[in-house]
Parts: structure tokens; C-alpha cells; sequence
């Protein structure tokens, strides 16, 4: 590399290190307060103290929501993979795909749902589902074959 390639090299960098210094020695409250701004926020139970969730318009706040219909289940959850047979999952609806399964009867496939079968994990990695609401979604996809 020719010294002239190398002085240019040193002045580009220097003149790029310069702005960057500038910016990181800025100690004006305003500069300081921008680089240190929160990204987040985080709220414990007792910051939400008093604070009442608006339930939806007929509901009656005092009773727990009920259960998760089948659809509702399975459109959030099963469809990822029994919508598309991902992962070998068989396809809700095509009755070929689910023989061997419905086979082994029901209860295995709701035991399958709950503990995880396969390529397929417990509850089908729905965290925040009931039994309950597991139940339903394999009796609808059970119902549409």
C-alpha cells in the first residue's frame, strides 16, 4: 500500500473517530438524557393497584371468562402446524392423514394433546390454554374429519 493510500486511510478514520468522540463527549443534560432514555417500562401488581381491566360489554366481571371454544383454540394455536402439516402434523380435515390417529381413540389423542406426542409439544405449546380448552380444540379438529 503507497503512503499516500495510507495518509488518506488515517484521515478518513480520523475524521469518522472525531464525530464519534463529539457525539459521546456532548455531556449536555439534554444528550445525556436522550442516551440514557428508558426503553421500556416495567409494572408489578401493586402499580396496578386500583386499576380495573374494562370487561367487555355484557360480561359479568365477577364470573371467570369461560372456555375457549374448539375454533378459537385451534386458530390460534393447532393451525400453525394442523393447517399446514408442519412437522408431519395431520391436516385438520383430511381424513386419510388422521386414521392411524383416530385409530388409537380419543382419549389418546386428548392424552397426546395434554402431554405432548411426537414432533408435538405438550399442549400444543399453548401455555395459557386449559385442559379444557385443549379438549375442545381436538374435538373440533376430531368433529371436521
Amino acid at each position: 500500500m503507497s503512503l499516500l493510500k495510507k495518509l488518506m486511510l488515517v484521515g478518513v478514520a480520523a475524521a469518522a473517530l472525531s464525530g464519534m468522540a463529539y457525539a459521546a463527549n456532548d455531556m449536555s443534560s439534554e444528550a445525556v438524557a436522550e442516551r440514557t432514555k428508558p426503553v421500556g417500562s416495567v409494572y408489578t401488581a401493586a402499580d396496578l393497584e386500583g386499576i380495573v381491566a374494562a370487561a367487555p360489554a355484557g360480561a359479568d366481571s365477577g364470573e371467570p371468562a369461560a372456555p375457549r371454544t374448539g375454533e378459537a383454540v385451534y386458530t390460534s394455536n393447532c393451525s400453525a402446524c394442523h393447517g399446514t402439516g408442519a412437522a408431519g402434523a395431520p391436516i385438520k380435515g383430511n381424513a386419510e392423514q388422521w386414521a392411524s390417529h383416530v385409530a388409537k381413540g380419543r382419549d389418546t389423542l386428548i392424552k397426546h394433546a395434554l402431554e405432548g406426542f411426537n414432533a408435538m409439544p405438550a399442549r400444543g405449546a399453548c401455555g395459557n390454554c386449559s385442559d379444557e380448552e385443549i379438549i375442545n380444540a381436538v374435538d373440533y379438529m376430531l368433529d371436521a374429519i
